[in-house]
């Protein structure tokens, strides 16, 4: 599937995603996840496949001054509604654009975080490179989703055309795409109740 269809599929959502998720209960996911990564008040985050921009809140609530976002997206509607949650916060670039092209510096970050997007990679061999590219020497790369593997691939499944075969693929494979990039992982959880693949950037 082409990216103008998925840009245009997501674009079409961007009105009413929120609506369809359990603010208070994804809040509280975020916030647990975000603790138990050991995000500090510094962090420079990168935030892939921002969607409405619900990661990127949690992690403005959880920075500190010194702390900054970058957010992208394919959709820009998508991004629009995520501008609309954090008004007029300098820490937080929003910015269009492709996981297999990005226009930022070598190590520029301390953190990826994948929320909800890695099935969505036309090529994730190529989007892992690049996101290790961006991150820095130590730093680490989170594939997270709160719920199962298993759940997500029903709901792809019973979508659109767009999004019907990106399907998530079993962590140890995951692990195996972050591996091939330099990374090295140190967790994976994929059980009937969440999903996530870390890893460290050992070398530069």
């Amino acid at each position: 599937m082409s990216r103008p269809d998925k840009r245009a599929f997501f674009a079409g959502l961007a009105a009413v995603w929120d609506a369809h998720q359990d603010a208070a209960a994804l809040a509280s996911g975020l916030a647990c996840g975000l603790d138990e990564f050991g995000v500090g008040p510094d962090e420079a985050v990168l935030d892939v496949g921002c969607g409405t921009g619900n990661l990127s809140a949690a992690l403005l609530a959880r920075l500190g001054r010194r702390g900054r976002v970058v957010a992208f997206d394919i959709a820009p509607a998508m991004l629009e509604v995520a501008r609309t949650k954090n008004p007029g916060d300098s820490r937080v670039r929003w910015l269009e654009a492709d996981a297999e092209r990005l226009p930022l510096a070598v190590g520029s970050f301390d953190r990826v975080i994948c929320f909800s997007v890695w099935p969505h990679f036309d090529a994730p061999a190529t989007a892992a490179l690049e996101l290790a590219r961006v991150l820095r020497v130590g730093g680490h790369l989170h594939v997270w989703h709160l719920a199962s593997r298993a759940r997500i691939n029903a709901i792809h499944a019973a979508a659109s055309h767009a999004v019907q075969h990106d399907l998530l693929a079993p962590g140890s494979e995951v692990a195996t795409v972050l591996e091939t990039a330099g990374l090295s992982v140190v967790q994976i959880v994929d059980d009937h109740d969440r999903y996530l693949v870390s890893a460290v950037k050992r070398t530069g």
